[in-house]
């Protein structure tokens, strides 16, 4: 069968057409996936968390850590730190949350301007001596990480109203505590401070849990936003 003129005709501009403009579809489609990927990177400098016009700071507090000293907010001043909420019973997420701490540690605990706020949520039993035992077990030898206790509903207000991130007690789950995985980052001068989302408004905590690959890439981030904190 003879190749008729009507179809040499759409063949040239398909020819015409892929040699025009593919190249630069292709180059569009590069180039979309590096705005992209831009796009992730946070906001800089790191945002506050304001309150009716006022950048939120973090409230006074005296607790006693493992070593059976009070510490409070005032301890952690010129010092750029992170704060969880956990008890050393938890059998779920806490051993998660604090092998991730324990990373931030390793890499940023010879700083002597960076710290760690671990409030146990379960303080009758979470005596100093408990958490002391506990500090132990991670190998934790940093003078700058605290594990504080303190009574339970002093903990419980600070995590629930001074932090906002959730503490309870909940005899139908494992351990009878549920709180949230948060890490909280706090700046020299005692503002919360964090990234920003698409929309630019902060997202205030990072996750202090693994993702289901067994990364945590909120733990990565808060690393990283450490590190511009410490420079500030």
């Amino acid at each position: 069968m003879k190749f008729s003129s009507k179809y040499a005709g759409v063949l040239l501009i398909i020819i015409v057409f892929g040699y025009l403009f593919i190249p630069k579809i292709i180059n569009r489609v590069q180039r979309e996936a590096v705005v992209d990927s831009s796009r992730s990177v946070e906001a800089k400098p790191l945002s506050y968390l304001n309150i009716n016009g006022e950048a939120k700071k973090v409230p006074e507090f005296l607790m006693l850590n493992q070593d059976s000293l009070w510490i409070g907010e005032s301890d952690f001043k010129n010092k750029v730190w992170v704060v969880e909420f956990f008890f050393t019973r938890c059998p779920s997420i806490c051993p998660i949350m604090n092998k991730n701490m324990k990373r931030i540690e390793e890499q940023l605990g010879s700083q002597p301007n960076f710290g760690i706020a671990s409030f146990s949520i379960d303080p009758n039993y979470d005596q100093p001596s408990i958490l002391k035992a506990y500090a132990e077990v991670y190998e934790v030898e940093n003078p700058n990480w605290h594990f504080l206790t303190g009574p339970l509903e002093t903990v419980h207000a600070l995590a629930n109203q001074g932090f906002n991130i959730f503490a309870g007690i909940n005899p139908a789950v494992a351990g009878g505590f549920e709180h949230q995985g948060y890490f909280a980052l706090i700046d020299k001068k005692g503002y919360f401070r964090s990234r920003t989302d698409a929309y630019g408004n902060p997202v205030v905590y990072y996750s202090g849990l693994d993702d289901d690959q067994g990364n945590a890439p909120e733990v990565d981030a808060l690393i990283e936003d450490i590190e511009l904190l410490l420079k500030e």
